[in-house]
């Protein structure tokens, strides 16, 4: 009884022992230890990544998109379906299209781009009154690179007084001369804009299934220029990685302003590069043409049909102008309206527009009054 009593009050322990530490050099119980140890090492490398063909396409040359000639198309030849037709084929097909005899004088472009250079010329130091912020959408943009000689920098210029008055502070011997150019500038490209615009939107309204077309009221046009000083080199071992670069910075550009048309000046480019989410194209430009591209703007007005791209010209040669100027149009933005089916809250008089709620109230007044006119004709007429 007693030796019962003792194993109740100590129950055994059956808690197994620890495991006993293998000696270094005591060969491993895996039967494939090199298997093992290919796969670990497999599994432990950090993967190379590498942003596939699907983000960043190879670079592919084209031949030269459409060259749309403005005279012939505004001259009123008979021929203007068919050049509007050509524009837009080329903007679906690359997104962009070579306009030549625009009308603008040829000396007034090239001294908008030689008076641009003066515009670099303002010291790092000093820029910092006219640094774009999100609370100033234009002068410098934020530079970060080390070489400021050999380095893509970008000023975003329009008529803006305070803007006018810190850069004659900056450049007092030059800035107002070239913001007299770039004012005339910008009056020869909006009506060369204006055109084009109006032309596509009509072209594109003849196609567009359903019958839809638009509106040609623009209120109100909304215009600025991006002026870009290109890189002095770029060695041959990074021009793609540089390039990539570039195209990101310049697509988070296109989103920050949005636009309809961009009209690119530039001298003695050796290509012109599009970029899209078709692909990345490469062409060598007409001299003395102006490269149109297609915004985001004109994405949303065509529902998606002609897709939104960026374009940049570029320098491989030595002693070349490597100074650009994009010139951002976006007219108010055109309702879409269709003459098959027309809107049922809208009724066109002239341009004047009735609501819904005006029609309500013109109808129970017109039923008002028929019963008035009854009750008036029974009773004292008949």
């Amino acid at each position: 009884m007693r030796e019962n009593s003792l194993a109740r009050e100590k129950p055994l322990d059956f808690r197994a022992p620890p495991p006993s530490p293998v000696a270094s050099g005591r060969p491993s119980s895996v039967t494939n230890d090199h298997v093992l140890t290919e796969f670990l090492d497999t599994s432990l490398r950090i993967p190379e990544l590498n942003l596939p063909d699907k983000v960043f396409p190879k670079q592919k040359f084209i031949e030269n998109p459409s060259k749309i000639d403005l005279d012939a198309l505004t001259c009123g030849s008979g021929d203007y379906d068919r050049i509007a037709s050509m524009m837009l084929e080329s903007v679906g097909r690359v997104g962009c299209f070579q306009l030549v005899n625009f009308g603008i004088p040829g000396d007034l472009m090239r001294a908008a781009l030689d008076g641009a250079k003066g515009v670099f010329r303002v010291p790092l130091e000093k820029r910092a009154p006219v640094t774009m912020s999100p609370e100033n959408r234009f002068g410098f943009e934020e530079d970060h690179s080390d070489d400021e000689a050999d380095s893509d920098q970008e000023f975003v210029w329009m008529r803006d007084k305070a803007l006018g008055l810190e850069m004659e502070k900056l450049w007092p011997a030059g800035y107002s001369n070239f913001g007299d150019n770039m004012k005339r500038l910008q009056s020869e490209l909006e009506k060369v804009a204006g055109k084009i615009f109006y032309a596509l939107q009509k072209i594109f309204s003849c196609r567009l299934i359903g019958g839809k077309e638009f509106s040609d009221r623009r209120d109100h046009v909304d215009c600025f220029f991006c002026i870009h000083k290109h890189r002095l080199s770029i060695p041959s071992d990074q021009f793609t990685n540089l390039l990539r670069y570039d195209v990101i910075k310049r697509m988070v550009r296109a989103n920050d302003y949005s636009h309809a048309l961009c009209f690119h000046v530039f001298n003695g480019s050796t290509e012109f590069h599009v970029y899209s989410k078709k692909g990345w194209v490469s062409f060598c430009p007409e001299k003395d043409s102006i490269i149109v591209t297609v915004g985001d703007k004109f994405q949303a007005m065509t529902e998606g049909q002609y897709k939104h791209v960026v374009g940049r010209p570029m320098y491989k040669s030595e002693g070349e102008d490597r100074i650009s100027i994009s010139f951002l149009y976006s007219p108010s933005p055109p309702s879409v309206i269709s003459p098959s089916q027309p809107d049922s809250n809208v009724l066109d008089g002239g341009g004047d527009v009735i609501s819904i709620g005006q029609q309500v109230v013109v109808a129970l007044f017109l039923a008002l009054l028929y019963q008035l006119l009854v009750y008036i004709y029974k009773n004292f007429c008949v």
